[in-house]
Parts: C-alpha cells; sequence; structure tokens
C-alpha cells in the first residue's frame, strides 16, 4: 500500500447481506491475516456510540437535550461546571459546549498514556479557565466534551457507563466483542497500532475517563451488526433511532467552526456527526 499501513479490514452491510475483506497483517511482521473478528481500538467511532447513549437516555426520560450538565456531574466536577454559563447535553454532543480539545495535564507512563486524563484535571481547568466560547454559539472539537457527556449520562442511568452502554447498546444486538477492557476472549485477536516509525505499539489500558471520547475497541463484525441496527426499518428501537439520527445545530450563525471541515464543509450537527 503507497501509505505503507500493514494491515487493513473492510466491511460493508446491504440489507441483510453483510461482507468483511482483510489485507495485510494485525501487526507488521507477524503473518496473521485480519478478519471481521480482530479487535481494533475505535478511537473517535467511540463518540458515535456515545450519541446514541444520549438518545437512549432522553427517550428513557433520564434526561433532556437542553439540560445542563452541571446538574448530572458529582462533587467537585459539578461544581466547576457550574461555575460557567450553561453547558447543555446538547451542547457537548455537537461540540458547541466551548471546552477546549483536550485538557491540559500532567505527563503520563508511556505504558498507561491516559493516566492524567481524570474528572480531577477536568475540574481544575473548569474551575481556572474561561469557555473558549458561549456554548451553543461555536462549534470546536472537544474530547473534552465527551468525556463530560459520557460521566453525566452514567450518574443519570444509575451505573458505570460502560455497563449502561453494554445494557443499552452491545448487548441488545449481541456485540459481544466490543467493549472497553480487553476480554481474556480477545487477548489473541488484537490489532496492533504503529507508531510513525513503523513500529507496532503495546495496547494500553483505556481507563475510567475517556469512555465518551475514545476508548472502545470492537471487531468489523460487531461494527456491522450496529451499522445494520441503525439501517433497520424495524419499529423496534424506531423512537431511539430518530433522535440519535436527527439533526439539531445548524452551521449557519456560528460564531466560531474549528476542526469540522477537514473532509469537506460541515453544514449541520446531529448527536454525533457533522453533516454535509
Amino acid at each position: 500500500m503507497q501509505t505503507d499501513v500493514p494491515g487493513l479490514i473492510l466491511g460493508a452491510v446491504r440489507g441483510g447481506e453483510v461482507a468483511v475483506a482483510g489485507f495485510g497483517e494485525t501487526e507488521r511482521g507477524n503473518g496473521i491475516a485480519p478478519d471481521g473478528d480482530i479487535v481494533l481500538r475505535l478511537g473517535s467511532i467511540t463518540k458515535v456510540f456515545a450519541g446514541e447513549m444520549l438518545a437512549h437516555a432522553v427517550a428513557r426520560g433520564e434526561v433532556g437535550f437542553t439540560d445542563p450538565v452541571a446538574r448530572l456531574l458529582p462533587g467537585k466536577l459539578g461544581q466547576a461546571a457550574g461555575g460557567h454559563p450553561p453547558i447543555r447535553l446538547i451542547d457537548l454532543v455537537t461540540h458547541a459546549g466551548g471546552l477546549p480539545r483536550e485538557v491540559p495535564r500532567k505527563d503520563s507512563p508511556p505504558e498507561d498514556p491516559f493516566a492524567t486524563i481524570s474528572y480531577d484535571a477536568f475540574a481544575d481547568w473548569l474551575e481556572g479557565n474561561p469557555l473558549q466560547f458561549a456554548p451553543g454559539t461555536g462549534i470546536a472539537y472537544s474530547n473534552f466534551g465527551f468525556d463530560l457527556l459520557s460521566a453525566a449520562l452514567s450518574n443519570a442511568g444509575g451505573a458505570s457507563y460502560a455497563d449502561l452502554l453494554a445494557e443499552r447498546i452491545t448487548g441488545q444486538i449481541g456485540m459481544v466483542d466490543t467493549g472497553f477492557d480487553v476480554t481474556p476472549a480477545m487477548k489473541g485477536r488484537l490489532m496492533s497500532g504503529h507508531a510513525p516509525t513503523g513500529d507496532p505499539l503495546p495496547d494500553v489500558p483505556t481507563g475510567e475517563v475517556i469512555t465518551g471520547s475514545g476508548g472502545l475497541r470492537s471487531t468489523a463484525n460487531d461494527l456491522l451488526k450496529w451499522m445494520q441496527w441503525h439501517l433497520d426499518s424495524a419499529p423496534e428501537g424506531a423512537e431511539v433511532r430518530f433522535l440519535d439520527h436527527a439533526v439539531y445545530v445548524q452551521r449557519d450563525g456560528m460564531e466560531t467552526i474549528l476542526s469540522m471541515d477537514e473532509s469537506g464543509r460541515m453544514d449541520a450537527m446531529g448527536l454525533w456527526v457533522g453533516l454535509r
């Protein structure tokens, strides 16, 4: 491949049919071809699940789209968020909360690079800094905002975010290889990341905080089940799909747009994606 990527998995769903094709290797030099059961880190595709989790919470009456996040966050974090103009859940999921992309934090050890992403670090930033813009007046990509969202949904749902996701999404459609932790069944099926030098990278723990922004692992086979659920016209889950697929924030009138136009002009925002 021209990009020198060691491996690639392609999946497609059409009607009731699915297809998966793997190319290359799961780790440079290991000779193992990827397939639909190979486990990958999803990165920011995790945010798409967070948008659907918000839709589930709204459909259940646990939260409203315009609820301020501060009242749904515990202790110091809720107090710190409450010191700003109200940041609504719909602002977080559409990157319109006025929050930075990342929160400045201490260096983490290489074997646990997300260790210093903590709710205390979130609270410290909120206590010591103004928002980048008034919530709802701009759009700027924010991992910070999505991790506040997952914390709020966990509190509203009365369980850990991981457990709620398993109950409401992955468990409902048989996504047995999708979650934040590497289970014993996954260990022999991990696809390695690679450094800019081309060297394989070790798998690292997700931690308990980056559950909204980027911590999920999954497989092509699981993701195709999920895609098929979103494309299904059956009535089961119709309300959640309707909420999840709607457009909520228009670009027109926004004062600030950052990191949204790389693959084409963003015209509006849904619960999980910019629409063009």
